[in-house]
């Protein structure tokens, strides 16, 4: 590991030379390998690269998911019987409604 580099190195095969291009210098990771930018997929395609966007917006992951609404929807309808399930869940979706609501005592 001595001689070893942290740094990626391009690992597209120039067949005519029978080698590796081995550039290190731009490289990114693509679907097949670390690719220099004149080994890219649309550089070999020898189409111009696209522009890079603004990425995701700042909120995409702590937007609340509609899911787990669903799920609790989805458990009451399991429990009703409105919904079929196997008797495992159904046991499991009735405890679940029962303990989320308080019973009066007698």
């Amino acid at each position: 590991m001595s001689g070893e580099t942290d740094r990626p190195e391009c690992t597209h095969w120039i067949g005519v030379e029978q080698r590796h291009c081995k550039e290190a210098t731009g490289v990114r990771p693509y679907l097949t390998g670390p690719r220099c930018p004149a080994h890219t997929p649309r550089a070999l395609q020898g189409l111009k690269e696209n522009e890079p966007g603004p990425g995701m917006p700042a909120g995409a992951w702590t937007t609340p998911s509609p899911l787990s609404d669903s799920r609790v929807h989805d458990d009451r309808a399991v429990a009703s019987g409105k919904r079929r399930s196997n008797p495992h869940a159904y046991r499991a979706a009735q405890a679940a409604v029962d303990h989320n609501h308080e019973r009066p005592t007698a």
